[in-house]
């Protein structure tokens, strides 16, 4: 089993690493090619930066994203 991500139980720094291990997409800690852009949100490290800062679980910044560009039909 992994370990927890919630906000709970990590520190900021550790938040920083969980965001930045998961959109090294790349290889190299790099945004080159990743989408980030073509996703709608610019660099992607601003979309985390409320579950850096402690105001919103991880779960929730990606709901809020999905809420807002995608819609069924």
């Amino acid at each position: 089993m992994g370990r927890s991500v919630l906000i709970k139980d990590t520190t900021r720094e550790e938040r920083m690493q969980i965001v930045a291990k998961g959109l090294d997409w790349c290889g190299d800690s790099s945004c080159d090619l990743c989408s980030g852009c073509t996703l709608g949100v610019g660099a992607l490290e601003a979309m985390y930066q409320p579950y850096i800062d402690g105001k919103l679980e991880l779960a929730e910044v990606n709901m809020l994203h999905a809420a807002t560009k995608y819609t069924h039909g």
